[in-house]
C-alpha cells in the first residue's frame, strides 16, 4: 500500500511539475516577444530605458524558472525510475514526455457516504499491534469492542461524519472517546498480582493498539477534512485565474491604444502567471490528499448491496 501510494504520488508529482514547466515555457516565449518589442519601441524613441530594463527583469525571472522547472522534472522523473526499480521503456518514457497536463480526473474523488469504521482494521499498523496482543494471549474482540468506535466515517457527499467529528475535540485532535470495558482483555490469569511485569507489559501494548487506532481515525479525518477544503480552493483558484486572463487581456488591450504603459501590462503577465502555478500546485495537493485518504483507509473502502430475498452481493472498489 505504501508503495503504491509513493509510486501514485511521484507520478502525480511529475505531471504537476511537467505542466508548470509548460505554463513557464508560454510565459518565457511571451516575455521574450515583449522584450524584443520593446527593444524596437526604445530604439525609435517611443519607449524608455526603464521600461526595457523592467521588461527584461521579467524574461530573465522566466528563464529562471524555466531553469528550475527543468532541472525539478528531471528529479521527478529519477524519483519515479527509483520507485520502479527498473528503467522506463521507450513507449513509458515517451508517454511522460507527452504528460504535460495534471489531470484533475486521474484519481476517484466520490466517496461513497456511510462507509463503516471497520474499515480501518484492515490497516497494517492496527494489525500489527492486534497481532502483538494475540501474541500476549489477549482477546482480541474484548479489545476491539473497548477501543474501536464502531461509527459512520462519512456523511452526506462523502465529507466526515458528525460522528467522526465528534471523536475529537475542536482543533486540538485529542480523542474523546472513552472505552467502556466490559469484558476482561486477558484470558487466563493475566490479572493476578504475582505477573506485574506481564501486566505492565500488556499495557504497553493495548496503549500501543489504542494509539494505532487514534491514529487511523485522525488520518481519515483529516484527509476528509482536507477533500472537502481543496475542493471550496480549486473552485476559488479557477476563478481567480480567470479573471486574471482577463484582466491581462484588457491591459493588452489599454497597451496597444496607448492608455496605460507597460508596467501595467507586465503586473498583470505576473498575476496571471503567479494564479496559474497557485492552481497547479493546490490540484496536485488535492490529488496527494486522496491518495493519502486512500491509504488511511486501508487501501480504498467496500460497498454492500443487499439483493431481494437472501442473496448478497458485495463489490470493493479503491481510487486506484
Amino acid at each position: 500500500m505504501s508503495l503504491v501510494s509513493e509510486v501514485a504520488g511521484a507520478y502525480l508529482t511529475l505531471l504537476a511539475d511537467q505542466e508548470l514547466l509548460r505554463l513557464t515555457s508560454d510565459t518565457l516565449a511571451t516575455q521574450k516577444l515583449s522584450y524584443d518589442l520593446t527593444t524596437q519601441l526604445v530604439e525609435a524613441g517611443n519607449s524608455t530605458q526603464l521600461d526595457l530594463r523592467l521588461v527584461e527583469i521579467a524574461l530573465r525571472t522566466a528563464e529562471a524558472n524555466h531553469a528550475a522547472y527543468t532541472r525539478q522534472a528531471a528529479r521527478d522523473r529519477n524519483a519515479l525510475v527509483l520507485l520502479l526499480g527498473q528503467p522506463l521503456t521507450p513507449e513509458l518514457s515517451r508517454q511522460l514526455d507527452e504528460a504535460v497536463v495534471l489531470p484533475d480526473n486521474i484519481v476517484p474523488t466520490d466517496l461513497p457516504s456511510g462507509l463503516p469504521s471497520e474499515l480501518l482494521a484492515r490497516r497494517p499498523d492496527i494489525r500489527a499491534a492486534e497481532q502483538m496482543l494475540i501474541g500476549s494471549n489477549a482477546n482480541i474482540g474484548a479489545a476491539r469492542a473497548a477501543f474501536f468506535p464502531t461509527i459512520s466515517l462519512t456523511g452526506s457527499a462523502g465529507t466526515a461524519s458528525a460522528s467522526l467529528d465528534g471523536l475529537f475535540d475542536s482543533g486540538s485532535r485529542a480523542w474523546s472517546f472513552l472505552p467502556q470495558l466490559t469484558l476482561p482483555i486477558f484470558r487466563g490469569g493475566a490479572l493476578r498480582a504475582s505477573l506485574d511485569m506481564a501486566q505492565v507489559q500488556k499495557r504497553i501494548e493495548i496503549a500501543n493498539y489504542e494509539k494505532s487506532i487514534q491514529a487511523a481515525f485522525a488520518e481519515v479525518a483529516d484527509g476528509l477534512a482536507g477533500k472537502r477544503t481543496l475542493d471550496e480552493q480549486i473552485r476559488s483558484e479557477q476563478l481567480l485565474v480567470a479573471a486574471s486572463q482577463k484582466a491581462y487581456e484588457l491591459a493588452g488591450q489599454r497597451f496597444q491604444e496607448g492608455v496605460d504603459d507597460n508596467l501595467t501590462l507586465l503586473d498583470a503577465q505576473r498575476t496571471q502567471y503567479g494564479a496559474q502555478q497557485t492552481l497547479v500546485r493546490t490540484r496536485l495537493t488535492r490529488l496527494n490528499n486522496l491518495i493519502h485518504l486512500y491509504k488511511a483507509l486501508g487501501g480504498g473502502w467496500t460497498e454492500h448491496t443487499v439483493q431481494s430475498g437472501s442473496t448478497a452481493q458485495s463489490s470493493t472498489r479503491s481510487p486506484g
